[in-house]
């Protein structure tokens, strides 16, 4: 067994409250390119023309060619081993939470129960005007879909200039603060607030395992084990090693 993968399962075994964070590069791996890369959606639409909660309310149906585009990806998309794993950890009662940057609803697909969306779900949309709420399946091949009001529907993931949903930050925030263990998997932690968290749970003591393909602004200087891979490998090695130490 790797050194660096048995001694982050020792820590996770030893955990009484771990929490996972996830970003992209959780996702990559399930067919979702990052945003930010090339070839990513802010690549090919201006972030500034399509990304924020103003260009929405000002032309929601010039918005929704981005979003169409989004949503034909995510609907292709299918957890991956990443996933997966940590659905796993956290059924064998090793891992209390996953916050995730994400809106692909991948977490919840691969069988984990107890997701923090930061940054909202592209699954379910909202009526800025009447507050209903739509399951996005039923408005498939809608667009721009309209609710029952007439207005377009906004999905309910976090545009630009939108704040992140209270209950998800501070949730994120006191687990942060309290847990025992940190995974990072799939994040460079640049976005705001977000970034925080991995300060916060290092404060508070935390042993901190990094998951990234890349080193990142965290890997010096609040990383105690940096696992260098793809995401689906790594965790994959991590859960089989809390296995075999577990004797199962």
């Amino acid at each position: 067994m790797d050194e660096l993968i048995e001694e982050a399962a020792r820590i996770i075994l030893g955990s009484k409250l771990t929490l996972a964070l996830t970003g992209a590069g959780i996702s990559v791996e399930s067919g979702i390119p990052d945003f930010r890369s090339r070839g990513g959606l802010w690549d090919r639409f201006d972030p500034e023309e399509y990304g924020t909660i103003y260009a929405f309310r000002k032309d929601p149906e010039k918005v929704w060619k981005m979003l169409k585009e989004m949503e034909d990806t995510l609907d292709r998309a299918r957890p991956n081993e990443a996933h997966v794993g940590l659905a796993e950890l956290e059924s064998m009662g090793l891992l209390q939470c996953v916050s995730t940057q994400n809106v692909d609803n991948l977490h919840q697909e691969a069988g984990s129960r107890d997701v923090i969306e930061y940054h909202g779900n592209s699954r379910s949309l909202t009526c800025l005007w009447c507050n209903r709420k739509h399951d996005y399946k039923e408005k498939k091949g809608e667009y721009p879909p309209r609710c029952t009001c007439g207005k377009i529907l906004k999905p309910d993931v976090i545009f630009f200039g939108e704040t992140i949903p209270f209950e998800a930050m501070e949730r994120s925030s006191q687990l942060a603060s309290t847990c025992q263990a940190l995974l990072i998997v799939g994040t460079s932690a640049l976005v705001s607030p977000f970034n925080i968290l991995p300060r916060q749970a290092k404060q508070a003591g935390a042993k901190i395992i990094e998951i990234n393909l890349e080193r990142t602004v965290l890997t010096d200087h609040i990383t105690d084990i940096f696992l260098q891979g793809k995401a689906s490998e790594k965790v994959s090695q991590v859960v089989s090693a809390v296995k075999e130490l577990r004797g199962l």
